[in-house]
This record gives C-alpha cells, structure tokens and sequence, in this order.
C-alpha cells in the first residue's frame, strides 16, 4: 500500500516548570521526549538546557525566548508539544503559544504521579497543572488537542498512540490550510448533488481553480501522438495497469489528454483536481479519463469524477489523515439482508493500491447509452478485506456552514458478483448512518482510504477548523 512521503515531522516542544517543584523532572523528561522523538522519527525545535533553567518555561522572559526561537522555524514546525513533567507554568506555556504566532495544532501532555513518590523531591502534580495550562490556552482562544488519558508517561503506549494520531491532525490541518484544487470542467447538469460554495471554501483558505473542459479536449486532440510528452505519458499508462483489448489507439487518446491536465496542474499548483466526466469526455473525446485520475490520486494528487470539489476536499484531507491514498465512491447498494453491510462502486478511478486484480476496461452503465468504444478507460477491480474509514466534506451554502461525517468500518470479502470498482463494507448501526447522511443533505459520494483514522479527521475537523462532525460510532467521551 502507498504511503505518503514527506519530510519527517518537526514539533516544537515546550517543557513547563514552576520553580517550588523538582528540578530533575525537568532534565529528566527532555531525556525521555528525546528517546520518544528519536525512536519515532521526529525532529525537535525546543529551548537548549542553557537557554532558560534545565531549558524549561517558567516565567515570562523564557516564553519569549522560546516564542522567537518558534517564530524562526515558523516555517518547518508543524506542530507543538506541551510537556508538563510538574505542574507547570500556565502563563509561560500561554504566553509562548501567544506570542509565536504559529496557528498549528496543539497536544498538551502531563506526567502522572507515583504513589511511592509524592514527597517535595518527587511530587509533579501535572495532573491538576495541566487543568491550569488548559484553562488559559481557553482564555486565549488557543486551539489544542488532548491526550487519551488525562496524564500519561512519554514511554506509554498510550501515549505513543496519541502522538501518532496527533501527527496525522497536523498533516490535516496543515494541509487542508492553502489547498489548491481544480474544477475541470462543469458541474454535470444531473448531478445537483455535487454543488458547493467556493465562498465557503476560501474563507477558510481552501481556493478553486477553475477551466473548462473544452480547452482541455481541444488541446489534446491537437497533440502529436509522436510527441515526446505522449510517449512518456503512454509508457506511464501501461506500466500502471494491464489494458487487454484495449485499442491502442484509446490508450494514445489518454496519454494526450494526461499531458495536458498534468501541464495545467504544474502551471497552476494544483494540489487536486474534481473533472468532469459524465458525460461529456466519452460524447466529445471517446474515451474515459478514470485511469489518469486513478494514477493521480495513488500519486497523492487526489482526483474525483463529476467535478465533485468537496469531494475531492474530502479525499486530500482523508489521504493526510491515513497516510495512504484515498477514493471517491458512491454508498450504491444493500447487501442481501445484512443490515450493516453496503456495496461501494463506482465506474472505475479507484487509485490502484485498492485493486490488486487492476485492469483497464470500459464503463458499461456509460456504455450502453454512448457506445461501449467511447468508455475506455475505466478500471475493473475489486477491493479486498481490510481497514475502512469513510467521510464527506460539504459545505451547507444556505446555513453558512461546512459540515462533515466521518467513522470507521471494515472492508470484507463477501462474493461480488459485478463490474468497475467495487467493495464490500460492513459499518456498524450502518442504517442509522445512512438516515443522518439522507435527513442531512449529504451527497451520495462519500471517500473512503484503507486507514483506521476517523479520530484523526474529526479531531482537525471540529477542533481546528470549527466545521461540524458527525463522528459515527465514536468511543464515548
């Protein structure tokens, strides 16, 4: 399975300190957060020992100091860790956060106690500090996300645990800040389902290129096929997946087509793509575009048919979230009698990471209706068991709002007898989600990766950003 590669991740770390605890705390916990950072890979922006006491933050001249060494790496820190070894200084861990100004997310972390130790030389009482730093980071309007437990060692798994599903909230708000997608194409005129507000979206940083999809066809039909671009795209093509009976012609018709969307994503800094297919590119190109949207989205390059933009949305912050790429589906059938179980399909654009058994086909639903020759294209596959999580992003135009539902399920192998990209899933109390996405309003597409990562998506969702989640089967608070 793909996996997105990145540079490692960098945290900046706050180490509180109140001046009637243990100094040793201090030392000794920069001791373990090393040996935790090392062991997981990740890089760490912190007050030297010689910067302030033991390099803690205690008074208010150590919060500069530690809020301009942030503001210097403002551009790599992409998030912060607030460690408590004691009670901490609530003023200094706000003000530090106040002054860097880096608007990235937050974990605040306290140690627990040791029954046998809570002499003047052991004590820590980070559990009730961390309360104090909690409530002045509310005060300030300073969003931060907390740990499973309320106090837990660096070394537990617990928190080892909350570290990595924090990260995977950086990578979403971090990424979701400043994305840039395209609209290719207009909105289909049967699928109303698919409307959204760019208003919306921009407000909170999320901007739409748009262009139409005839200067894309036109463009493309003017290549020649000897072009070296074309053959480079064509070799890309069939080293994807196998294509048995595919014309060859129909193969070119894609390479050019790819050329061109790929060249006018790299002249706009396209992050994703949302285009229109249904059903324009088979009626006046002859072909289907699933297969380069297929390659796009393994590519981390997200891609979604019917010019679905929050769809598309969905899946960039999905793909962040799981670290592996994600896919648009439609919710389309029962399965049998089983209540909890639904087929997930659509024509064929599925990145190959879910489709071991891969091949370039044609689409026979759009076949039957424009001739089966102008379907190439689309891809056959089915999905096997495995991990699921699901999620929409919508904006709610009227209401002003973006409002979202994630969870988590399983992908089984139950018998599926049909065609184009296809999966079995089984969700719990699936029913009662399927009334909240009708009596909600939410579109019929829905995004799927092969991740456990609900936690990590509601959590950047609600917390970071304000939107409303409907986190389906969610542990109980």
């Amino acid at each position: 399975m793909n996996s997105i590669k990145s540079k490692p991740p960098v945290l900046g770390v706050i180490y509180g300190n109140r001046d009637f605890f243990p100094d040793q705390l201090v030392t000794e916990a920069r001791r373990d957060i090393a040996a935790l950072f090392a062991k997981l890979g990740i890089k760490a922006i912190q007050l030297a020992e010689t910067d302030s006491k033991l390099g803690g933050v205690e008074t208010h001249a150590d919060a500069r100091k530690c809020a301009e060494l942030f503001r210097r790496h403002a551009g790599e820190i992409d998030g912060v860790l607030v460690c408590l070894p004691n009670f901490g200084d609530e003023k200094g861990v706000a003000d530090t956060l106040k002054l860097s100004k880096l608007n990235v997310p937050v974990l605040i972390q306290g140690y627990p106690d040791d029954l046998a130790q809570l002499s003047p030389a052991r004590r820590r009482d980070a559990y009730c500090g961390k309360i104090s730093v909690c409530n002045n980071l509310v005060q300030a309007g300073i969003k931060f996300s907390l740990t499973g437990k309320h106090v837990s060692h660096p070394t537990s798994a617990s928190f080892v645990h909350d570290l990595s599903q924090f990260l995977g909230v950086c990578r979403v708000v971090n990424g979701v800040r400043g994305v840039r997608l395209g609209a290719v194409g207009a909105r289909p005129g049967a699928f109303n389902t698919v409307r959204y507000s760019e208003k919306l979206l921009e407000r909170h940083g999320i901007s739409v290129t748009t262009v139409d999809l005839s200067e894309f066809l036109g463009k493309a039909d003017k290549l020649d096929a000897q072009a070296a671009a074309v053959k480079a795209k064509l070799a890309e093509i069939t080293g994807y997946a196998p294509a048995p009976g595919v014309p060859p012609a129909k193969l070119v018709q894609m390479a050019k087509l790819g050329v061109i969307l790929t060249d006018w994503m790299d002249a706009n800094a396209i992050d994703a793509t949302a285009i229109q297919c249904w059903t324009s590119v088979q009626q006046n190109f002859g072909c289907n575009v699933c297969t380069l949207m297929s390659m796009m989205s393994d590519k981390f390059l997200p891609s979604a048919c019917e010019v679905d933009v929050t769809g598309v949305l969905t899946m960039y912050a999905m793909q962040l979230a799981g670290s592996t790429p994600a896919a648009l589906v439609d919710w389309n059938n029962n399965y049998a009698e089983d209540d909890d179980k639904c087929v997930l399909f659509h024509c064929g654009n599925w990145a190959k990471s879910f489709l071991p058994d891969i091949k370039i086909s044609t689409a026979p639903i759009l076949g039957s209706i424009l001739g089966v020759e102008n379907t190439y294209g689309a891809l056959d596959g089915r999905t096997p068991g495995g991990p699921l999580t699901f999620g929409r992003l919508t904006t709610a135009d009227a209401e002003g709002r973006i409002r979202a539902y994630v969870g988590e399920g399983e992908l089984t192998n139950d018998p599926l007898d049909t065609f184009g990209n296809r999966a079995v899933a089984k969700i719990p109390r699936l029913q009662n989600l399927m009334h909240h996405v009708c009596r909600e309003g939410f579109e019929h597409h829905v995004v799927m990766t092969q991740s456990k990562s609900a936690g990590i998506l509601a959590e950047a969702f609600r917390n970071y950003f304000g939107w409303d989640v409907h986190h389906h089967n969610a542990p109980q608070d």
